[in-house]
């Protein structure tokens, strides 16, 4: 297991390839964002999208998935306080393929809980085509490495 001193400004984290099928996309949209450019190829393809794209909020769940199994499962994660910024760059759409980068950008070791630090990074979310779809600016906690037991 991997602590929150491991992490080091500017380091880069890489996850992907991940596909994205119109199935998916659509049993997503149903249950959470039943908007008609989500549900509806034919709704969609009137639409301002010009066909079916992902919801912004799927987009994120796939971008949560890529980040734990880029970075968040080899190191001490601690639920996260949250996301300072998410922006939706461009529609994800069927047949898209994901890649995402991670940025380490400021480590901040709590002054309240010393067990713990804050990991300031910038997630990117590409598609294939190498276009942003998706940033965020996400605030994580993580252990720090226990003290040797003398």
């Amino acid at each position: 297991m991997l602590y929150w001193e491991d992490f080091s400004v500017g380091q880069v984290f890489e996850g992907g390839p991940r596909p994205v099928t119109k199935e998916e996309i659509i049993a997503f949209a149903k249950r959470f964002d039943p908007q008609p450019f989500h549900i509806d190829e034919e709704a969609a393809s009137r639409s301002i999208y010009g066909g079916l794209i992902a919801s912004g909020w799927h987009t994120i769940g796939m971008a949560m998935r890529m980040l734990v199994d880029a970075v968040m499962s080899r190191y001490a994660a601690i639920p996260a306080p949250g996301v300072d910024e998410a922006r939706w760059k461009k529609p994800v759409r069927p047949g898209d393929t994901l890649f995402l980068r991670v940025e380490i950008l400021e480590l901040i070791p709590s002054r309240s809980k010393p067990d713990r630090g804050v990991v300031r990074s910038r997630v990117t979310l590409n598609n294939q085509k190498g276009e942003e779809v998706l940033t965020l600016m996400p605030v994580n906690l993580y252990r720090r490495r226990p003290a040797a037991k003398a």
